[in-house]
Parts: C-alpha cells; structure tokens; sequence
C-alpha cells in the first residue's frame, strides 16, 4: 500500500514571481518580515552558543541578516548563506534544498513555510540538512491570519455568486505545527505564539499590502478571479464587521496576523530530555499601521 502525496494548494512558480515581483517595488512591504525576523533573532540572543555554518531558507532573502546585524547574537554566527539550487532559490518541500545532509549549525526560515505544500516534508528536509544538536528557528503565519478577509471573501461570494471558493491560504495551527515538528523528528520542538492587529484604511489598502509582502494568493491550477461586484461587496462587509476608531477618530478596518515561531534541535545523544513533547505559548500585541 502507497501513501497519497499530499494535495498541492499552491503553484511555487507563480508564488515565486509573486515574491520577485514584491522584492522588485521601489518600496517593499517587510514589516511583518522584520518583525518575525527580530522574534528569531532575539530567540538566539538568549542561546549562548556558535553557530559557524548559517542558512536562511526565506523567501525574502537578506532581512534576517540585517535584522541580526544589531544583535548580539551576530557575533556567534558564521556567514548566512542562501541556498541555490538549479531549479532556482530552495524552496522547502518542492524539491532538493541543495544542502548536504548534516552539515549545517543554524537554519532559519521568516514567513515561508505556510506556502509549503508538502509542510512535514519540508521540515523533514531541514532537520536532515542539520548537524546533530544543530538548530531551527522558523516563523510561518498560522491559523488566526486574515480571519476577517476570509470572512468577508467567503460571505460576499455566497451572496453574489451563490458559491464560493477558498481565497486565503489555509494556515497551520500552533497544536498542528508543534506536532510537525516531532513528526520530522525534531528533538526539544517549542512553538509560540504572536498575534498581531494591524489597522489599514479599507480592504483594498490591505489587499494592496498583502501583493507588495509577496503574500498574495498563488493557487495550483485554474481559480476564476473575483468580479468587481463581489469585491466591493467584501469591502462593505469588511467597513461593517470588522472595523475599529483610529486615534483619528477615522474608522480603520482591522487585519490579524498570527505568527508561530517554530524551534526545534536536530537529536544529539547529550541532549536534555523535555518534560512534555514540546509546548505552546501565545501573546497578543496591537500594532496600529495606516496603509
């Protein structure tokens, strides 16, 4: 008996031209990136060892490298590299990473593993690609993201369609990754928690940030666009349900995004042993940001 591969959500290489074109724009949209790449840098700050071999296996090359410039952790990390393979920058879970098994110290990922459509392999291929006691520290966005756009997608669609497709990406939740990670064999996995309110003027500036991260939908095969009437129904749902007082006194509308910090050890004979199979935190921060 065979096991079903698992369904392939996302077209990597029209993700992939969604990401170049984002790095392209005179002003890229990275806050978000910038913002988990601090959670993982502040996450080696507090590891008090050297890490001589570093990979970034992000979609958005080189925030993490200047993010950690201004941390102490800097001083413990030998250069970060990016991987190329042939068929272009290494996208977990879609081929080859073009990493030696167990030659690398330290493995970071910022806000790409949520577009994986094979998430246990992925994280298979980073923990091999890891020394023995060598480390991951991945940020992906999990299950609370875009929770009002989701709602107001699939509402207008229902209304003026009488049907309605997925339009936000499915996302892990923090349960789901943390059994993941001991899934791929992880040794001491932990995952937090960081949710995050950010307030835009309407829908269509959200929809404008979402294509200038590189986070616009990229589905696999066929999926008819949303018509002018559904959008505009959405943006009025969106005003009506979902919409908060700036400190202007303005309506904003509000977006929610979940990060999960994903840690994990690839097993080492010395290693100490956990008190549980890994654990969950969570904390809520409000960021307000007008767009």
């Amino acid at each position: 008996m065979t096991s079903s591969a698992p369904p392939r959500l996302f077209d990597p290489a029209r993700r992939m031209a969604r990401v170049q074109r984002a790095e392209g724009a005179g002003t890229p949209v990275d806050f978000l990136h910038r913002r988990a790449a601090e959670g993982l840098a502040d996450s080696l700050d507090a590891i008090p060892r050297d890490f001589p071999v570093v990979v970034d296996l992000s979609p958005r090359a080189g925030i993490f490298a200047e993010v950690l410039a201004d941390h102490d952790a800097a001083a413990r990390l030998g250069p970060v590299t990016t991987p190329v393979p042939d068929s272009g920058r290494a996208v977990p879970g879609e081929g080859p990473l073009g990493i030696e098994d167990g030659s690398v110290d330290l493995i970071v990922s910022v806000l790409g593993l949520h577009w994986a459509n094979d998430l246990p392999g992925a994280l298979a291929q980073i923990r091999r690609a890891l020394k023995p006691d060598g480390l991951f520290l991945g940020a992906m966005f999990g299950a609370g993201t875009l929770t009002e756009l989701r709602d107001v997608l699939t509402r207008a669609e229902l209304e003026e369609t009488g049907g309605a497709a997925p339009r936000v990406s499915p996302f892990a939740d923090a349960l789901d990754a943390a059994g993941l990670m001991q899934r791929a064999g992880f040794a001491l996995p932990v995952v937090d928690g960081d949710t995050v309110a950010v307030r835009y003027r309407d829908m269509r500036a959200l929809v404008r940030d979402l294509r200038g991260m590189g986070e616009a939908g990229a589905p696999e095969g066929p999926k008819p666009p949303l018509n002018r009437r559904v959008m505009a129904r959405a943006s009025a749902l969106y005003d009506a349900r979902h919409s908060v007082t700036g400190d202007d006194a303005r309506p904003r509308v509000v977006a929610t995004f979940e990060t999960l910090f994903l840690t994990g050890w690839a097993p080492a004979p010395d290693q100490p042993k956990p008190l549980k199979p890994g654990s969950v935190a969570t904390g809520f921060r409000v960021a307000p940001r007008t767009a």
